[in-house]
């Protein structure tokens, strides 16, 4: 475990390979689990604000769930979570080709909305937990993610630089900067 600013981070983060690729997983991560995507507090009044937006984007079991259920669940934490359908998919799971993507990025990749995805499926695998008022961050370990785990070794692509987006989207790039830092990941020369 490291400490980068105020946020613990496992060692598999730093030393997981991993790059997804759905001709091979076909996004089951959007389909299979036992709860929706969880979100983070102010997610859900973003989400209440683009779903008018993003709902012709969704299929037509998505909106019903969400007219039955609500926009948002709770998790067995007491967390908020995406409505699931029929206690499987998301509800905002959309399937292209067999391939399960997520309507709310499918509206911002069409620049209908600014808002890409919720943070925690922008993350995957990594997730983010709470401990002793710091946020720790843990890699996730899934049956459905070992055609990533295979790609990611294959292709010499750390977990880090995969989620390295979605990271600086939660803590921001000085936050990176420190973390590749303190990894010494940026020193290798391993990836840039």
């Amino acid at each position: 475990m490291i400490i980068v600013g105020d946020v613990l981070v496992s060692d598999e983060i730093v030393e997981a390979c991993f790059s997804c690729d759905l001709s091979l997983c076909w996004g089951h991560c959007c389909v299979e689990g036992d709860a929706g995507a969880p979100l983070e507090p102010e997610e859900v009044g973003i989400l209440q604000d683009i779903l008018p937006a993003v709902e012709p984007y969704m299929h037509a079991k998505g909106r019903e769930a969400i007219q039955r259920a609500g926009l948002l669940q709770y998790d067995e934490d007491g967390a908020f979570v995406t409505p699931l359908v029929n206690q499987q998919e998301c509800a905002f799971a959309i399937f292209e080709e067999g391939k399960a993507l997520c309507a709310i990025e499918k509206a911002w990749k069409d620049g209908t909305v600014r808002f890409r995805k919720p943070l925690s499926c922008h993350l995957y695998p990594i997730r983010v937990s709470r401990f002793n008022n710091r946020d720790a961050l843990n890699y996730h370990h899934w049956p459905v993610c070992d055609p990533a785990r295979a790609v990611g070794k294959k292709n010499n692509v750390p977990l880090s630089l995969f989620c390295q987006e979605a990271l600086i989207r939660k803590y921001g790039a000085q936050w990176y900067e420190e973390f590749l830092k303190a990894t010494s990941l940026h020193r290798s020369g391993s990836w840039g």
